[in-house]
């Protein structure tokens, strides 16, 4: 099958290493390959930082023993950007190949070309997938307690889910919150036992067990849910003022002309030196499919990805002496 290519101005600067996404594999995939005097640009849709920025706060990255989510991607940010990183703000759209070897990346504010591209995209939230959810999202459903928390307060709010994210944002919104309800399908958390002791300690929040979210109520606004009790089959409506919801992540990929392979899952698949199945491409952070998907593991993803692009560079520049 023939490579995919795309019409580029022969003219065009040429990047040595173009990144897609700038949470902390990025932003880290940019500190290193900047510092190692590549020429590199990020491009980023929205704000750099990614998930971080919306958390709360951060107690378990090494050396900062309480951060906020915001302050560490901004630290992240200024970093990178003392090394030289170029950071654009646009929306990818597709990644080709073009005749001459080198790798285009369309996007809303023009096209990019470079010789290596790392993928940090990482996840969004997954959805429930039940009716009034799509209606009602930012009109009292949200997936990010840190944009929407101050929205409620002195309210009653639900949080569903039953990981590290459902009781780290729950305790979060106890800030505003006069109480957060944490929903769970299951009869015990997957969280940290940290994070579960610092929620059952807290006297702001209550839990609902084996119990799953079959609607949320409301016209205008998510005014409350129907739940269900899956060990008794009991059906309940619950009245809250907000949810939040937490179950877990899907991968950032998007319709490219070149596909890296993927998991069952749509997370793509790399050896430990963050190769892709496509030579040049690299993928790193929560994009990746892994066990881990921590602030720390993103980090360590892009900094390798970032040498194993210096070293791909390297090998080109020979092969063509």
């Amino acid at each position: 099958m023939n490579e995919p290519s795309c019409n580029i101005d022969q003219n065009s600067e040429i990047f040595d290493v173009m990144i897609v996404g700038g949470g902390p594999a990025g932003l880290t995939a940019g500190i290193y390959s900047s510092r190692a005097m590549l020429k590199t640009v990020l491009l980023e849709k929205a704000l750099t930082g990614g998930q971080i920025a919306s958390t709360g706060y951060i107690d378990n990255y090494p050396g900062f023993r309480r951060i906020s989510g915001m302050e560490l991607a901004q630290n992240m940010e200024e970093h990178a950007k003392d090394f030289g990183l170029e950071i654009q703000l646009c929306e990818v759209q597709c990644i080709s190949k073009s005749e001459d070897g080198t790798f285009c990346i369309n996007t809303s504010c023009g096209q990019y070309r470079g010789r290596t591209i790392i993928l940090t995209t990482g996840v969004k939230p997954r959805s429930l997938g039940i009716p009034g959810e799509k209606e009602l999202r930012g009109k009292g459903v949200s997936y990010c307690a840190i944009c929407d928390g101050f929205f409620y307060k002195d309210k009653h709010v639900a949080v569903i889910g039953g990981g590290d994210s459902a009781l780290e944002e729950g305790e979060y919104l106890t800030k505003f919150a006069s109480k957060v309800t944490v929903i769970h399908r299951r009869d015990e958390f997957r969280a940290v036992k940290i994070l579960q002791e610092r929620a059952f300690e807290n006297p702001k929040m209550e839990f609902v067990l084996d119990t799953v979210v079959e609607e949320i109520i409301g016209d205008d606004f998510a005014t409350g849910m129907k739940l269900k009790n899956i060990k008794t089959g009991e059906s309940t409506v619950m009245n809250v003022d907000g949810i939040f919801v937490y179950i877990g992540t899907l991968p950032n990929t998007f319709i490219c002309q070149l596909h890296p392979a993927t998991d069952d899952m749509g997370y793509i698949t790399t050896d430990d030196k963050m190769n892709t199945s496509i030579p040049g491409i690299y993928a790193a952070g929560d994009v990746r499919s892994k066990l881990l998907r921590q602030i720390s593991t993103a980090v360590g993803d892009g900094a390798t990805a970032a040498v194993s692009a210096e070293r791909f560079i390297e090998e080109l520049k020979h092969k063509y002496k």
